[in-house]
């Protein structure tokens, strides 16, 4: 086995740089397709585990709370232990957790596991963004690296969408889980020989308390979401009302700490630099609103529309591949454009196709409705990822880049977990007016009995809830990308090395 001994970051490029991409790339693929591949087959796992409506988000937030509230903390183990030797690691606990939840006889049995894997996933996502932010130091090179991520990740979509679809209808849901197994220990193995080893000077310390109040203040804000939805009382109940205040309590005090401890998870330096504060606020932003899109249309096609599974995959299509077009576009034109134009009018337009997804009905017109919206959405969403993804990194020190990194994915997966419970809530509470208005419809169950569920129209009634909030915090996220990411064509191309001096008009 190859020696994963650390070596010190070095200022040279790495002549092997284009190699290490391909390989980090495939592990990026593997998350990215384990997302849609969930998305696809919710409807059939809340079946076989007879997970409730408002439960069901946890099979995507269980995942994506474990992985944003421990992306810190991987990025501080990457750059300190190791940022190869963590890639590593991440990859093979990620296939054992994914084993385990194909594994899963019960509801809590898949929400522990989605939760391992998001675990494994906080170690292996920063240290790939790490090793390519240390491998590639010129704007262009760096451009066209963040774009084959951009390109694969939308091709791990696409994928993911196909494989999920053909996987459920095919030998069963369970097989979403166990695929990525082969692609994460083959990654592991060529990994091994063909990454270069980094890791960053100084005081290796990780800050567990640190970690302890954000997963826990992030844990306690989305359950008192998601508590809202199950509880008669709503917005009354006392066990939501005390699950946001701890939050409040828990994150607060989180932020207090990283001020006061000397090596701190999170070094405040970092988001407090307009440029990447406002990149970071940008991709929190597009997380709450882009993640429940996924979710909303997939019961939509399904419950509503009578898609199957495979179905359902082919009909998302089309984001996936208008992202994989539009990200090598995007890698040429940011050079010339510089970020902010691209992140602002990118998110314009995924905002405005969010809001054409007002006009979908019970009756299936997928190609009017869902498919203009579905092309916006991902052309916009290309134009923001890339640039986001360079100046969230602008300005920072080799020593900080895995943590740089891991917060850029936190802001997202923190978004998107929050996002999920937030809409989930905002839909469910709108199905069930409608409910009170038109009344139920029987439904016929797998066990032969029947049960009174919302119809069509109510369904329909809480989607388009989902789909306006969604807009809003789309147009949020582009009112931050307008007002905070105010750097020059010319600071991009020089890559500030130093945050604190960083100009910005």
């Amino acid at each position: 086995m190859a020696d994963l001994t650390s070596v010190p970051e070095t200022t040279e490029p790495d002549p092997t740089r284009w190699r290490m991409l391909a390989v980090i790339a495939v592990a990026q693929l593997m998350i990215i397709l384990d997302g849609s591949i969930v998305n696809v087959a919710l409807p059939h796992i809340q079946e076989a585990l007879a997970i409730s409506d408002a439960n069901r988000q946890w099979v995507v937030t269980a995942y994506t709370l474990a992985f944003g509230g421990l992306l810190l903390l991987g990025g501080r183990v990457a750059d300190y232990w190791g940022r190869k030797r963590t890639f590593i690691v991440g990859l093979l606990g990620f296939a054992a957790a994914s084993a385990l939840g194909g594994l899963a006889p019960a509801e809590g049995f898949m929400f522990a596991a989605r939760g391992l894997q998001g675990m494994f996933a906080a170690l292996l996502a920063p240290a790939a963004l790490s090793l390519v932010t240390v491998a590639f130091t010129e704007p262009h090179e760096r451009a066209k690296a963040f774009g084959v991520f951009g390109a694969l990740s939308g091709g791990g979509a696409a994928i993911g969408l196909i494989l999920g679809g053909l996987l459920t209808d095919g030998p069963g849901w369970r097989w979403v889980m166990w695929v990525n197994v082969p692609i994460a220990l083959v990654t592991a193995a060529l990994a091994v020989g063909m990454v270069r080893e980094s890791r960053s000077d100084g005081h290796a310390s990780y800050d567990i308390p640190g970690a302890l109040l954000a997963t826990s203040g992030l844990l306690a804000l989305v359950y008192g979401f998601t508590r809202v939805s199950e509880a008669d009382a709503g917005w009354a109940d006392p066990l939501a009302i005390a699950c946001l205040a701890a939050a409040a309590v828990l994150l607060v005090t989180f932020v207090l700490v990283e001020r006061r401890v000397a090596h701190p998870l999170l070094p405040l330096r970092i988001p407090a630099h307009p440029i990447r504060g406002g990149s970071y606020l940008t991709f929190l932003l597009v997380g709450a609103g882009l993640f429940a899109m996924f979710l909303f249309l997939s019961y939509y096609m399904q419950g509503v529309l009578g898609y199957s599974a495979l179905r359902t995959g082919l009909h998302f299509l089309p984001f996936s591949l208008g992202i994989i077009l539009a990200a090598g576009l995007v890698a040429r034109v940011l050079p010339v454009t510089g970020p902010r134009p691209l992140m602002v009018g990118g998110l314009a337009v995924a905002g405005t196709g969010m809001l054409m997804l007002l006009r979908i009905t019970p009756q299936d017109q997928y190609w009017t409705h869902v498919l203009p919206s579905l092309v916006m959405i991902s052309v916009g969403m290309a134009f923001v990822f890339i640039p986001t993804s360079s100046t969230a990194l602008i300005g920072v020190q080799p020593r900080d880049a895995g943590v740089a990194s891991a917060l850029l994915n936190t802001t997202q997966q923190v978004g998107g977990s929050v996002g999920l419970a937030l809409l989930s809530t905002l839909a469910l509470a709108s199905t069930t007016r409608s409910v009170e208005q038109i009344g139920t419809v029987e439904r016929a169950m797998p066990d032969g009995s029947v049960a009174q569920v919302p119809g069509p129209e109510s369904l329909v009634a809480g989607f388009h809830t989902g789909f306006l909030w969604g807009a809003v915090l789309l147009y949020l996220g582009m009112l931050s990308a307008l007002l905070l990411v105010r750097i020059r064509k010319a600071d991009y191309h020089a890559n500030v090395q130093d945050a604190e001096s960083a100009p910005a008009v």
